[in-house]
């Protein structure tokens, strides 16, 4: 029988019973009813940076940002909605094992995990209907697990209302009590009818009305239909003195906040997040699910570390009780403060309020989130006081996004989320390993830069990928007019107007230097959708071109916080500080780009030389261009600029002879060679002549001693005139020659 094989970019598994064993996404056929927009979602400009006086920020949260989505709309004094399209380029491939690895956790057998004396603890009873605390011990006597609450009178009862030898539904046998939940007790049980398999019993509705009893387990049938790997599954729902329950697969795990817990439990009390690289896997890793159970119109609504499960090395989302329609206005609403969306309670649930939950699940897996639920609960802290954002900006651009506090500025699907958490985790994963990137990754939105040597321009930034879903893509790939004025003619031809051609005509604007064509299409654009970052990409390389910095700056930055994981606007913004002045913030974003991607080497070597030699660090400036590998094309640019580098310095006679060194076994002109040979060994005796010989340096194979550095040099001329192209120029080399030739008695 032969195997599918996955068709999400760079998965390696197969589809088993309409599923990839890998990655969890299900068997391609149609572009799916919620599927990835081809444009992503920005998120509102980061706020200004909070910072004690001893902390001085070298990221780019600190540069303004052109306004993009709900930011620019409101411009217009009326509210404009995101718009999510029918692309699925941006459905990503799930983590893989070359980018980092989650320690795997044992099983847990279903016997051992049920609870020999449940107990609430009683600093967590609470009334279920309006919150006061109940339960709680009162002169000396332990609190009460039933009553009656003494604020709204509401009864509560916080005892197992099953026993173990129970039989539930007539198949299910209650062994006992496992946890305890926001809807009481879930219990541990075997279906005797399917081979005696443990199933979990978790309480869905108790009410002493049976028809709406009925009623509320007839409501969540639709749960029986969710079917996929990552999802625990429902088996079944059913009834017990009143009570209901929905029955489902015994996932024998550990939760996340368990893990949380047992690293805390390590560190003497001090809570331990989790290792970054693995919270975004873990992130990563059940990002699958929710774009399922998107594509379904459903809303998972309450994601948490918690609901979160590893088994081995896998993980699995577990408790449906909060799943619901996106349609539905009517049912209750469950979520957990500090991680649902701020808007959930006047507008309702949606796709952008899991995306919401996604990012604060992130944030307090990786890192210590003091007041989530009361200083910040609908909001990130300060930069200046988290370490955490400090030291990985595109991680916290990326949760400004995903936890933005206008729903249609967050990432539009959860594809879209995990393509761009995937590029975050390569960053991350790439500052801890340190040195060049030694693998590159093809970008979903950006062709690969080109740069090969020490130049960069708005021409060498990486160019847009083309969006093939586009209604007139088919039609611009006939247009192959070479000439920007012609093919800019051309494109006013199209059809119909679409964002592609839009775009394509902004293109051949810019490089027929037609920049106020640039600004019209920019504009045309970004009027059909507020959140179309690709307009302001071009907007940023028009005012590179125009030479406004501080224009390009604003506008790369604005794309950086809608595509956090990408490399192109990192790059672009970089060249644009670099130029504006910013050489701290070009800096650390030229190593984010020589560390992530092999193809980003060349142009973020060269910047940081660039950066570093203009402020005289010349053993960083070399350092740099020792990143670029010999299999690059610009390895030998980059040699040549190490050489150059050396001898303009004033490092003495060892940086001559490095300097001659970064030639060896290079493949370059000889003309250009023996000219460099006749500098070096002419800026090394004159430094002899002055200071003195050093004979433990070799300079082009001789001692750096006046005798043997005049023969090398006679000898370099005379090499020189042979290349000579006129006979004046031959005769003046030779005359240089016979001038640095060292006397002798014969």
């Amino acid at each position: 029988m032969s195997t599918i094989a996955c068709t999400q970019p760079g998965c390696t598994g197969s589809i088993l019973d309409g599923y990839c064993d890998v990655c969890g996404s299900p068997q391609a056929t149609a572009s799916p009813p919620n599927g990835a927009s081809a444009v992503t979602a920005p998120a509102t400009a980061p706020a200004g940076v909070s910072q004690t006086p001893s902390t001085v920020s070298r990221t780019s949260d600190r540069l303004a940002s052109t306004a993009l989505g709900s930011a620019r709309a409101g411009v217009g004094g009326s509210k404009v909605t995101r718009r999510v399209g029918g692309s699925t380029r941006l459905r990503g491939a799930r983590l893989g094992a070359g980018l980092t690895s989650i320690p795997p956790v044992p099983a847990v057998d279903a016997a051992r995990a049920v609870m020999a004396d449940p107990m609430v603890p009683e600093d967590r009873r609470s009334c279920p209907s309006c919150g006061s605390p109940v339960g709680r011990s009162h002169d000396g006597q332990p609190g009460r697990t039933e009553g009656f609450c003494p604020k709204c009178r509401t009864p509560f009862s916080f005892a197992p209302k099953l026993k173990a030898g129970d039989v539930v539904g007539g198949q299910y046998v209650v062994a006992g009590a496992i946890a305890h939940g926001g809807l009481g007790w879930i219990y541990a049980a075997q279906d005797r009818n399917v081979s005696d398999r443990w199933v979990v019993l978790k309480g869905l509705l108790n009410s002493g009305d049976p028809d709406a009893l009925a009623a509320a387990i007839a409501e969540r049938q639709f749960l029986a239909q969710v079917e996929h790997p990552l999802i625990v599954e429902i088996y079944n729902f059913v009834t017990h003195e009143g009570a209901g329950y929905i029955v489902m697969e015994y996932v024998g795990g550990t939760s996340l906040k368990q893990l949380l817990k047992q690293r805390m439990k390590a560190a003497g009390g001090r809570y331990d997040p989790l290792p970054v690289d693995q919270a975004i896997a873990f992130v990563i890793e059940v990002l699958p699910a929710f774009q399922y159970l998107h594509d379904l119109n459903l809303v998972y609504c309450d994601l948490k570390p918690d609901n979160v499960i590893q088994v081995g090395d896998a993980v699995k989302l577990i408790d449906l009780g909060g799943v619901r329609r996106l349609d539905d206005l009517d049912s209750a609403i469950y979520g957990t403060v500090g991680y649902q969306a701020p808007e959930v309670p006047e507008v309702g649930t949606s796709v952008a309020s899991d995306i919401y939950t996604i990012g604060r699940t992130l944030t307090v897996l990786a890192m210590e989130f003091r007041g989530y639920q009361s200083t910040y609960v609908a909001s990130l802290p300060p930069v200046g006081e988290t370490p955490l954002f400090q030291r990985h900006d595109s991680l916290y651009r990326l949760l400004l996004k995903a936890c933005a506090p206008d729903p249609a500025d967050r990432f539009a699907s959860a594809d879209e989320l995990r393509v761009q958490l995937l590029g975050v985790l390569r960053e991350v994963v790439a500052l801890d390993r340190g040195g060049a990137a030694e693998h590159s990754t093809r970008s979903l939105l950006f062709e690969a830069p080109t740069v090969s040597d020490d130049t960069l321009d708005w021409q060498d930034l990486p160019t847009l990928r083309p969006d093939d879903s586009d209604p007139q893509a088919p039609w611009l790939r006939t247009v192959s007019v070479e000439d920007p004025r012609e093919r800019l003619v051309a494109l006013q031809n199209a059809p119909s107007g679409s964002a592609e051609v839009l775009l394509a005509r902004a293109r051949a604007a810019l490089e027929a230097g037609a920049y106020q064509q640039v600004d019209e299409a920019g504009q045309a654009l970004l009027s059909d959708d507020p959140w179309d970052w690709r307009a302001v990409w071009m907007a940023g390389l028009v005012a590179l071109a125009r030479g406004q910095t501080s224009e390009a700056q604003s506008a790369f930055n604005a794309v950086y916080g809608q595509v956090p994981g990408e490399l192109a606007p990192k790059l672009a913004l970089a060249f644009a500080c670099e130029q504006g002045g910013e050489a701290d913030v070009a800096e650390s974003l030229y190593l984010i780009c020589a560390r992530t991607d092999a193809t980003y080497i060349a142009p973020a070597a060269f910047g940081l030389a660039r950066i570093r030699a203009a402020r005289g660090d010349l053993d960083g400036a070399v350092r740099a261009l020792d990143l670029v590998p010999a299999t690059s094309r610009a390895y030998t640019p980059a040699r040549r600029r190490r050489a150059t580098l050396l001898a303009e310095s004033d490092g003495g006679l060892r940086s001559l002879a490095a300097a001659l060194d970064s030639l060896d076994q290079l493949t370059i002109d000889p003309v250009d060679r023996s000219r460099f040979r006749v500098d070096v060994l002419r800026a090394a005796l004159g430094v002899v002549e002055s200071q003195g010989a050093d004979l433990n340096v070799q300079i082009a194979g001789r001692p750096a001693a006046e005798p043997a550095l005049r023969d090398g040099l006679e000898s370099a001329y005379r090499d020189l005139a042979s290349y000579a192209t006129t006979r004046e120029e031959r005769v003046h080399l030779v005359d240089q020659a016979n001038a640095v030739r060292r006397w002798t008695l014969r």
